[in-house]
């Protein structure tokens, strides 16, 4: 019987620049799911350099465990040793953006790339939730506009991964912006866009319905 070849699936968080890499190795997704490392990594934006000591600083940790998860994320290759400053050894990133993406041809990337999912998601609802909290305290019309939105609608499987190329490609009119202050215009802030596409799966009986 032939070897029977996994599907030829396009889409699915796939990156929307040059500069971005798919991660789909389990390891490597692995390495990444754990919210310390996941917070470090957001930490390291383009040309950011940072000790240990300075995680340690904006993160509230212990230098010791920003060490070990730094080292950690430098073995797949997230993260790599910059040019030493006299007795500082910074770090930085390796890439400037990722996309995580099961290999349909590995079955434990799956359930690795769904824990990863699972943990992402919920530390960007929690920082959702603290903005939220504070929100009170910031100029009301930096709050109106904001928003949370959720809607619903039917549309087929190219329509739907469209609908998810185009929601990652807003933001990029303001790339290059963290890496480059004078590109900023004046009272910009930094800001965060935190979205999901997904179809519901279908019941069976619905379908034979």
């Amino acid at each position: 019987m032939p070897e029977q070849k996994p599907p030829e699936v396009t889409g699915f968080t796939r990156p929307t620049s040059p500069d971005d890499v798919v991660i789909s190795q389990t390891d490597a997704i692995k390495a990444m799911t754990h919210p310390l490392r996941l917070r470090l990594l957001g930490l390291f934006h383009p040309g950011v350099e940072l000790t240990a000591t300075q995680c340690a600083e904006q993160t509230g940790e212990s230098v010791a465990s920003c060490s070990f998860h730094l080292r950690q994320l430098e073995k797949y290759g997230h993260v790599e040793r910059a040019e030493p400053h006299g007795k500082e050894r910074p770090w930085r990133a390796v890439v400037r953006g990722y996309s995580v993406r099961p290999d349909l041809a590995d079955p434990e990337s799956w359930p690795a790339a769904q824990a990863f999912g699972s943990m992402f998601v919920a530390e960007q609802f929690a920082a959702l939730q603290r903005w939220l909290a504070d929100a009170g305290r910031d100029d009301p019309a930096w709050v109106y506009a904001t928003t949370q939105t959720h809607q619903e609608f039917w549309v087929t499987r190219d329509e739907l991964d469209d609908l998810s190329r185009r929601l990652e490609e807003l933001t990029e009119p303001f790339r290059g912006r963290a890496e480059d202050p004078s590109r900023r215009p004046q009272g910009a802030r930094r800001a965060h866009l935190f979205g999901a596409v997904w179809s519901e799966i279908p019941d069976p009986e619905d379908e034979d319905a």
